[in-house]
């Protein structure tokens, strides 16, 4: 077996305490990384880069749907990566690259510029086509290789107490999302947008380094247990044996449909929100302090509301936990409908927060 401990100067076994409580720590860290790529991240960067390539707002915005689709369909490869590396080297990796992909962004007019004057062209399909590959690769390294090698090794390290554990990651997580508009934003007054992006890249080399010295892969490669036992070389533990489905069996089932459009609405109707929050309660009159801090709110009732659903997960039926997202799904679109309000402004704060309180546990 390879030394799990290759590249590091720590040991876990030498740890004072179960390594899975750095885990937790350092991958909470690691998720938080990914908001450069997260739609949370970049919906701040909407107004000054469009301004700056000189595309439209829907162009813009079709670039970001064309990227994160493009990076969708890789993703799903990515996870044999996670298989074969582990969640440390492919943590590192996709950190690093984050960060490429972000000076990148920072020069994204640079860039278009460039092969404008090598084609002789001015046309706006250009800047198009290189902010759409940009947001192709910000979006699969952050908000999908990272976040998911991320989450994957704290869930690895723990089993009984999991509930307990994504509970403290989920608000951890939640508060980090709803302050960074805010951070980006106060980095873009201060310094621009490109330096922002520059600032955030450094970050993330920083990030990598980190990732290489505490992120491990399985407590097993340390003769460790999940939740902080020891491996019993001597003694055979009964486990317990649960139901797999395959691709084509789970297909035919009613639940696999349902999770996999509620979150399909997650996808479309909070993405799209995020991505264009500024814009649309700009179009109510609000400044874009106001717009961006609708999401402190969201994450407070969101912390609740995953709180208590995870506490909750080992004795409710996770139907439950469906259906309520569904009807939080069906306010917060009402709330949007009937923005102008104030009414409608509480009801999509509402029913993005338990929204996104209950999708943190059908995620886990």
């Amino acid at each position: 077996m390879k030394n799990p401990d290759r590249f590091s100067l720590i040991n876990p076994k030498k740890i004072p305490f179960f390594y899975g409580y750095m885990v937790l720590v350092f991958g909470s860290i690691g998720v938080l990384a990914s908001i450069p790529g997260q739609t949370v991240g970049v919906s701040v960067f909407t107004d000054p880069v469009k301004d700056a390539l000189g595309l439209s707002r829907n162009q813009f915005s079709n670039a970001y749907m064309f990227g994160t689709l493009l990076s969708a369909f890789f993703v799903a490869r990515a996870g044999v990566l996670f298989d074969r590396f582990g969640a440390r080297y492919v943590a590192f990796f996709s950190a690093f690259c984050l960060g490429i992909s972000l000076l990148l962004c920072s020069k994204s007019v640079f860039i278009s510029n460039a092969i404008k004057e090598l084609l002789v062209t001015h046309s706006w399909i250009v800047p198009f086509v290189v902010i759409t590959l940009l947001f192709f690769a910000i979006r699969f390294f952050g908000q999908g290789v990272l976040t998911m090698s991320s989450r994957n090794m704290i869930m690895m390290w723990f089993d009984k107490n999991r509930g307990k554990i994504n509970a403290i990651s989920s608000i951890t997580v939640s508060l980090g999302f709803s302050s960074a508009p805010i951070f980006i934003n106060y980095l873009i007054d201060g310094y621009g947008w490109e330096k922002s992006w520059q600032i955030l890249a450094l970050c993330l080399f920083v990030f990598s380094v980190l990732v290489i010295q505490f992120y491990r892969n399985n407590p097993e490669d340390f003769g460790l247990q999940p939740d902080g036992g020891v491996t019993n070389t001597t003694t055979k533990k009964e486990t317990k044996v649960e139901k797999h489905f395959t691709l084509k069996e789970a297909k035919q089932t009613r639940a696999f449909w349902m999770i996999g459009l509620t979150l399909a609405f997650n996808s479309f109707f909070v993405t799209g929100f995020t991505f264009h929050v500024i814009s649309i309660f700009g179009s109510q009159d609000y400044t874009k302090s106001q717009a961006i801090a609708v999401f402190l709110p969201i994450s407070v009732i969101a912390i609740i509301t995953s709180t208590i659903c995870n506490v909750l997960s080992d004795y409710i039926n996770h139907k439950v936990y469906l259906y309520t997202m569904l009807i939080a799904g069906i306010l917060a679109s009402i709330g949007l409908l009937f923005l102008e309000y104030n009414f409608g402004v509480y009801l999509l704060i509402f029913g993005l927060g338990v929204f996104g309180g209950c999708l943190q546990l059908l995620m886990r």
